[in-house]
């Protein structure tokens, strides 16, 4: 059992009410422990002068699935490049994610849109990638089971069932909806479906769908509440129907994503404007909601959603003019669009400001998490931009006064003078992920916890700084020096193991008997198919993924 101390660097553990202190960090075999009285270090590396910060979490971005692999299959042309090529970000393949996302300190990454007949396919797509911990969140609220237990007045406790049984056979870490109820609408023809509006074969409303699910999450104990997309994403002026979306919850706990989305007004002589201060009022007051922002970079990008309502409507402003949309076994749907969001675009710059808005005006940094959505919003190897943005109010003011002019007068943004501080950026980086999902060993430095740790040189240039950390460890392992991976181990597999009725099985073999479909005993993974490596697990009280449990 060997032991490296770190000695000299200073500490930014929010989780543990550590705020920039200089103490000494000792990895034993693998995790934060200590040493004993007079015991020697086997290593001993001095850090003075750096930043130290347990791994990077994101909890939110596509890197495993289908509709990452029609992106990829999309836009060819951005994969020929060297390494030095921006393009190459939009949507690196499985090695080069693992490997970037390491490079700026981040040792987990989490996919939040996984279908369950793809489910199989998006584990061993994550498990490819290199020393990142992974998970996905399942996708539900648009396929016709649900929708059909919904307008057939089912009980709770079978809603609690289904969405059991779902992330039992998925290995999910959670449940998302996209458009509630809105993916399923599309295909009878619906373009739009605001949170009252019924759907049309269904006659359900997104209401009834979002407080549905919040409700049976809460009710199964899972950590990470219910991972919202809104309905109206990307329309001017749905602020309304993203505030109508909170109320649905009637006080649920719940995580609403890539709200800079979400968050648009309708005021002006374009109609389009910051909605920002209205959301972030409303995530002020209510303590059970989080958010993550969906920040734009601008610069090309593809978008990947399973949004296929609002993928649809955005086709014609492709750049460049081509598009993907599927459908799996009507679960869910996916639209693949690519776009460059461009500086001289009011709409584009106003996007830009009211992300920055979102996550300086939510007062609270432990309900706020970064994130570009990727490849959404931007590549997630625009991190350490964003963070500088978010820390440098002269810097962000330079940005901004390259934008289109009107963008000032239709947000907020300029007359915001907060700067986030280092321990505010681990929050929204590390422990409030961690919280969020439920990980209690991970975002955070305290003895026990993996020893998943970035050490950062301090720089004024915080985009620099964050670009390159001088040490990562994932494990205890060093894997990156300086920018340069020295180590690829694999990373863990993490999922929920929720108590549920296990009857509810035969009800869906007796559909799949009535209505054909996907034989719900072909969707479940094993144990064994996750952790062929001997690591992984669970986040709820069960036997740990150490071989077949």
């Amino acid at each position: 059992m060997s032991t490296i101390r770190l000695h000299g660097g200073r500490l930014h553990d929010p989780a543990n009410g550590v705020d920039g202190d200089v103490r000494d960090l000792v990895v034993r075999d693998g995790r934060i422990g200590q040493l004993a009285p007079g015991e020697p270090a086997d290593e001993s590396i001095d850090i003075s002068g750096c930043v130290v910060m347990a791994g990077g979490i994101d909890l939110h971005t596509h890197i495993g699935g289908g509709k990452v692999n029609l992106a990829r299959l999309l836009l060819p042309e951005h994969h020929r490049g060297g390494d030095d090529d921006p393009c190459r970000h939009v949507t690196p393949g499985t090695r080069d994610t693992g490997r970037r996302y390491v490079q700026m300190g981040y040792t987990a990454a989490f996919e939040p849109a996984m279908v369950a007949t793809n489910a199989r396919h998006a584990h061993m797509e994550m498990g490819d990638t290199p020393i990142l911990d992974h998970g996905a969140y399942m996708m539900l609220g648009n396929d016709e089971l649900f929708l059909q237990m919904l307008a057939e007045g089912a009980h709770p406790d079978e809603f609690r069932d289904l969405i059991g049984w779902t992330l039992h056979a998925t290995k999910a870490m959670g449940v998302k909806v996209v458009n509630p109820g809105g993916i399923s609408a599309f295909k009878f023809n619906q373009r739009r479906l605001n949170v009252d509006e019924p759907h049309r074969h269904w006659q359900v409303t997104p209401r009834q769908v979002v407080h549905t699910l919040a409700r049976g999450l809460h009710a199964l104990g899972v950590p990470h509440p219910l991972h919202i997309h809104g309905s109206n994403l990307g329309a001017a002026g749905n602020i309304a129907s993203t505030l109508e979306t909170i109320d649905a919850l009637e006080g649920l706990p719940a995580h609403l994503t890539h709200v800079q989305f979400h968050a648009y007004g309708n005021e002006g002589p374009k109609k389009f404007s910051s909605a920002a201060l209205a959301l972030a009022e409303a995530v002020n007051a209510r303590p059970q909601l989080s958010v993550d922002v969906g920040q734009i970079i601008f610069g090309q990008t593809v978008t990947a959603s399973g949004d296929t309502m609002r993928q649809f409507a955005n086709a014609g402003l492709a750049n460049p003019r081509k598009a993907i949309f599927s459908d799996i076994e009507c679960e869910a749907g996916c639209g693949v669009v690519p776009f460059r969001y461009r500086e001289s675009s009011y709409v584009n710059a106003l996007q830009w400001a009211i992300g920055l808005e979102i996550f300086l005006l939510v007062r609270n940094p432990w309900q706020v998490v970064l994130t570009t959505d990727h490849p959404n919003g931007g590549p997630f190897t625009s991190y350490p931009h964003l963070i500088r943005l978010l820390m440098d109010r002269s810097f962000r003011e330079e940005q901004l006064a390259k934008l289109h002019p009107d963008v000032a007068q239709f947000s907020a943004l300029k007359s915001i003078t907060r700067e986030l501080t280092l321990q505010e950026v681990a929050i929204l980086t590390r422990a409030a992920p961690a919280k969020l999902l439920g990980l209690r060993d991970r975002g955070h430095l305290g003895e026990g916890a993996a020893a998943d740790i970035a050490v950062y040189r301090d720089d004024a240039d915080r985009e620099r700084m964050f670009t390159a950390p001088e040490l990562v460890f994932k494990d205890g392992v060093l894997v990156s020096r300086a920018g340069r991976l020295i180590a690829e181990p694999v990373g863990g597999t993490h999922f929920v193991a929720p108590d549920y009725d296990l009857s509810f099985a035969q009800t869906l073999r007796r559909r799949h008997a009535r209505h054909g479909s996907v034989n719900p005993d072909h969707l479940v993974i094993g144990h064994d198919e996750l952790c062929a490596c001997g690591r992984g697990g669970a986040l709820l009280p069960v036997a740990c993924l150490q071989g077949v449990s």
